[in-house]
């Protein structure tokens, strides 16, 4: 027992002793969990940083809502749930106090600050090999430009951050709009002698031909037209790069069909199908943990055709549904969220353009029904729809954008089935998909999607012919897409600004954006007044976005000023 007495107040003497250098056993060393000096060490840990960044690209394009909705309205579409409220009102949906702002301030700086980490720490010492060193920085850059040309074209005056954010701050200060321009610049200048070229870059993956195409858009801004030709003609001219003009792809050998519809089906967007025109395309694999979300937009683009009611067969004072089962031919199952206007579905197009086809805008079906007195017909044709209500007219019927639908060839798990395993047919021949909330089937594209493509770069370089007086070769650039599409040529007196931006809706119609663009060119206001039927709702201040007040109130030791025109809220 004394043995062990002494034992005890040994220990106990020793433990004393120790626990008086507070400095040494109160110092954390972390063995289990990350921390920036432990995350940032090997390729892997990089490409992970890296993927955050490619994620929030997609997730901000992808996962759509109101906020996101509104980005394409103005000239190219509106709401069709709300009239007169939510993104149909920019006056009181685009406020400093409401939340829509801060849906693209705040991922946009998240970004920024990831990537100044990943820029900050990929030159110290780590694991990391001097050629993946390279691929790494270019990335982060451009996504640091990405997001500071958003930002400047959405917000105007924003402050730049370009150190790795080691503490809270409260003293950012407002950078002009073309410093903020000038920043993007930089970094994207930078980025295409790090860059892998397109040729040897992975699908997905950010390449010199993609920093080349936004850096022709940053120039443009910064009106330095001679450089924007430059990068622009540094990708059109670029031998691994051209406009897809002939059959290609996963279903090329389907009658009917041709090479602009070619471009959006499924398996198509990548190199890897003989698509010469991807610049940079956003990756979706089905059911993989790494892309478990494709692009909502048959979701919010489609009409809510499930919705729609007609005469009843059997009593003229009854409604039964139109089209009661939910199919693939129609796209997926659409809520109507988002109208194309009228400018676009009626007043742009001359005829046999192949981007305004009966299969890339669909623009009547047969009722399906049986128990409605208009069965087997034509909604249009036949005059059913003359008899709709405005607000069936508005949001259940109109045509359909079947860009981003997957059409043919779905996963099998996506087909409704009858209790025998038989797949759901209709009457008229259509297949019957499955919906259920949060499904993929019935909501989105469930394919890769493009970001840019080499269209917009001819429609880029045409903006910077244009702006530099030359108007004879914006023409030829704009003809080089128009004569793919089997549009009509165009001479040098119809091209001016207004005429691009028509052109761009013709050929990239929501694949990207649209308010962004107007905000850039200060033409907000103009289309959507022009063009929108809710543009009545669109204040004059409103060709930029206004600041999110909690930024401006929270940066007290500092100075960021709200945009003209939102300062009495």
């Amino acid at each position: 027992m004394k043995n062990i007495k002494y034992i005890f107040i040994a220990f106990a003497m020793t433990y004393a002793g120790t626990s008086c250098n507070e400095s040494k056993w109160l110092k954390e060393t972390p063995y289990d969990f990350y921390t920036p000096a432990n995350s940032y060490q090997t390729t892997a840990q990089f490409q992970q940083a890296l993927n955050f960044l490619y994620d929030e690209v997609r997730e901000m394009h992808w996962k759509l809502g109101d906020q996101h909705v509104a980005m394409w309205c103005g000239d190219i579409g509106y709401g069709a749930t709300d009239p007169d409220n939510k993104f149909n009102n920019f006056k009181t949906f685009f406020t400093p106090y409401t939340y829509v702002s801060g849906e693209y301030w705040n991922p946009a700086y998240s970004v920024i600050a990831n990537a100044n980490t990943i820029i900050h720490r990929i030159d110290m010492d780590n694991q990391v090999g001097t050629d993946d060193k390279k691929i790494i920085k270019g990335q982060a850059l451009f996504f640091r430009a990405y997001f500071y040309n958003f930002l400047a074209n959405l917000f105007g005056n924003v402050p730049i951050v370009t150190e790795e954010a080691e503490t809270p701050r409260r003293d950012y200060v407002q950078s002009n709009r073309q410093e903020v321009y000038d920043q993007a610049r930089k970094d994207l200048e930078e980025a295409i002698t790090l860059l892998n070229d397109i040729t040897k870059a992975k699908d997905g993956e950010i390449n010199i031909q993609a920093a080349q195409h936004l850096l022709t858009e940053v120039y443009i801004s910064l009106k330095d037209y001679d450089k924007a030709i430059e990068t622009a003609s540094d990708v059109i001219e670029n031998p691994a790069m051209g406009l897809m003009k002939e059959r290609f792809g996963s279903r090329k050998d389907e009658p009917g069909k041709d090479v602009y519809w070619d471009l959006f089906q499924v398996d198509n967007q990548n190199r890897s199908s003989g698509n010469t025109e991807t610049i940079w395309a956003l990756q979706y694999e089905y059911k993989n943990a790494g892309s478990s979300y494709s692009n909502e937009m048959p979701r919010w683009l489609l009409p809510f055709y499930a919705g729609l009611q007609v005469e009843s067969a059997e009593d003229p004072n009854k409604q039964v549904a139109a089209f009661p089962t939910l199919t693939e031919e129609k796209g997926g199952r659409g809520i109507g969220c988002i109208r194309p206007t009228d400018h676009f579905l009626n007043e742009i197009w001359t005829e046999g353009d192949i981007r305004n086809s009966s299969y890339m805008i669909v623009r009547d079906y047969k009722i399906e029904n049986k128990e409605a007195k208009g069965y087997n017909q034509w909604m249009v044709a036949d005059g059913w729809y003359d008899k709709l209500s405005n607000d069936q007219k508005m949001r259940n019927f109109y045509p359909f954008i079947m860009k981003f639908s997957r059409i043919g060839g779905l996963p099998d798990d996506n087909y409704a089935k009858n209790p025998d395993g038989s797949y759901v047919i209709t009457d008229l021949g259509e297949h019957g998909i499955v919906y259920q909330w949060g499904s993929l089937s019935a909501n989105t594209s469930m394919k890769d999607e493009y970001m840019y493509r080499l269209a917009g770069t001819y429609l880029l370089r045409a903006e910077a012919y244009l702006g530099k007086g030359e108007l004879s070769k914006a023409k030829d650039d704009l003809n080089e897409i128009r004569i793919r599409a089997n549009a009509t040529e165009i001479t040098e007196a119809d091209v001016n600004l207004d005429f691009i931006l028509d052109e761009q809706l013709r050929e990239l119609y929501f694949e990207d954006f649209r308010l962004p663009t107007l905000c850039r060119l200060g033409k907000v206001v103009e289309r959507s007044q022009k063009y929108n039927p809710y543009g009545y709702n669109v204040g004059d201040y409103q060709n930029l976005l206004p600041i999110p007040y909690s930024e401006i109130e929270k940066n007290i030791f500092g100075n960021i000023e709200q945009n003209p025109g939102y300062e009495g809220f």
